[in-house]
């Protein structure tokens, strides 16, 4: 089996539910490593709930040595106290990464959910739904946070690692695509 050449780790933050997502890249497939989500909202003192934050990532980036690392960012919201707390988390899961040599990658909602569905202001159940789809995964979490998560990972990917956009080689139309990337094609 073929090494991956980056492994994606992307974050939906939160102080109640975090979401993250993992995507291994080898060659021009994309494939899920790991979704799943955090409930810190479960600890009382907001103190130990960054504290939490930050050992989760911590421990997904030396489990899965991920080479790239993308966050949602905060969206703008009337709560004051809201927009405060999540920032919070934002910044533990940001200084987790950066404290194992990550360079962070900000992602703002709406790109997230352009990037993977081509609409952005799909809601969650379609931002899961073509991740099944693009990633080949059948179970429907719980929580659409993980998938968020994992959207912000496929986000990054997009953004960052079209090897046709960087061989200037792109595609002149879909029956192009189809003869340049024949394994790409599901019947």
């Amino acid at each position: 089996m073929q090494t991956p050449s980056k492994i994606i780790l992307g974050i939906d933050p939160g102080t109640l539910v975090m979401g993250y997502g993992l995507i291994a890249v080898k060659g021009n497939q994309v494939s899920l490593v790991e979704l799943g989500v955090l409930k810190p909202g479960k600890v009382k003192d907001s103190y130990k709930r960054l504290q939490l934050i930050f050992n989760t990532v911590s421990g997904l980036i030396t489990k899965y040595q991920p080479t790239d690392f993308a966050i949602e960012a905060p969206f703008f919201g009337k709560n004051v106290q809201s927009m405060l707390k999540l920032g919070r988390a934002q910044g533990v899961a940001i200084a987790a990464a950066m404290r194992h040599g990550l360079e962070v990658t900000e992602y703002s909602p709406k790109k997230v959910k352009q990037s993977v569905t081509g609409n952005g202001n799909a809601d969650k159940i379609q931002v899961m739904k073509m991740l099944q789809s693009i990633l080949s995964f059948k179970e429907t979490p719980k929580l659409l946070d993980a998938t968020d998560a994992l959207a912000v990972a496929l986000c990054h990917h997009f953004q960052t690692g079209n090897a046709l956009l960087k061989t200037g080689t792109a595609a002149k139309g879909w029956d192009d695509f189809i003869k340049k990337n024949p394994g790409r094609l599901r019947k």
